[in-house]
């Protein structure tokens, strides 16, 4: 078995302006990177990001909200918030974004992957029912899990895993009262958007089913991990998901211009383990790896590899 790599070109030419740090440069350097290891870039499954059907964007989107991103587009350049840019290509990369998602969803259920990771542009976990915000105009994993859960039968329940040093917020809201997906997020906190508070745990038939872990800043790695490790021994004992997705941000990586966490590239190949063993015991190890944030562009190629290779030694297992 073996690790899926879905990408696609169309990442680089969502243009978000000079200095913004959801910049075309990220998709690159993690190509290079992943490129530069030819062992690892050998074992890989690598597969196109097609465009993901409307109708599954609005499995999780409302129709006011995909029009709104589309009028924006077609007007050529915008801001869809104070942070959120959009560009003439924005909408075919945010397509394919989703799409990616759920393509790895396809290769992990297919068998034609153990798991798989997805090098997305741009990010989504921000973008609400009806919002965008925070350089996400979709929510990949959002729109993945509910794909996952509409295709395939096997598929019932889905834990999706956020660790972005920003709390995913628009993945929470669209599945608060949702008992069959568990949402867990650990971020740095108060930061932004300012949500993800200990107390915000579901509403109605989801209750219960979201856990935030909020960490302050400069917490020590060690004590992060602790932290991250005892929540998915806490998730374990209550939830048996049909499938895992990681909204995987690298921007709790020490040195992170939009984070103040510490963490190392050790400590990404752990947390990756950890989910790993979770779902072989689970799921037969089925993983869908997403990326969300992670904007030093000195080191985010070196991290997402240790996160790829540890996906890859998973796989190979």
């Amino acid at each position: 078995m073996t690790t899926a790599l879905i990408h696609h070109p169309i990442y680089r030419e969502h243009l978000t302006g000079e200095g913004h740090p959801e910049c075309p440069e990220r998709y690159d350097v993690i190509i290079n990177a992943l490129r530069a290891d030819r062992e690892l870039w050998q074992s890989l499954m690598e597969a196109e990001a097609p465009a993901v059907a409307r109708g599954d964007v609005l499995a999780c989107h409302s129709p006011r909200h995909y029009s709104r991103v589309e009028e924006a587009v077609r007007e050529g350049w915008g801001y869809l918030d104070p942070d959120t840019v959009v560009s003439p290509r924005s909408l075919d990369a945010a397509l394919r974004a989703a799409g990616a998602a759920c393509r790895a969803v396809d290769a992990v259920m297919s068998g034609e992957a153990k798991n798989a990771f997805a090098p997305v542009r741009p990010p989504g976990h921000h973008a609400t029912s009806d919002r965008a915000m925070g350089f996400c105009l979709f929510n990949n994993v959002a729109i993945a899990a509910r794909y996952a859960q509409r295709r395939y039968d096997e598929i019932e329940r889905v834990a999706i895993v956020d660790w972005d040093v920003h709390h995913g917020n628009g993945t929470q809201g669209i599945f608060y009262d949702d008992a069959t997906v568990f949402f867990f997020s650990i971020h740095q906190y108060p930061w932004y958007p300012g949500t993800g508070a200990r107390g915000e745990t579901g509403v109605g038939r989801g209750l219960g089913y979201t856990l935030n872990v909020p960490v302050s800043a400069f917490t020590p790695a060690a004590e992060y991990r602790r932290m991250f490790e005892a929540a998915i021994s806490e998730i374990r004992a209550r939830f048996v998901p049909d499938l895992v997705i990681i909204s995987a941000g690298f921007d709790a990586r020490k040195g992170d211009p939009l984070g103040q966490l510490l963490l190392e590239d050790e400590d990404f190949v752990q947390m990756t383990r950890l989910v790993g063993e979770w779902a072989e015991e689970a799921c037969a190890g089925r993983v869908v790896s997403c990326l969300e944030g992670g904007y030093n562009l000195r080191a985010l190629g070196d991290t997402v590899r240790a996160h790829v290779r540890a996906l890859a030694e998973m796989a190979a297992a």
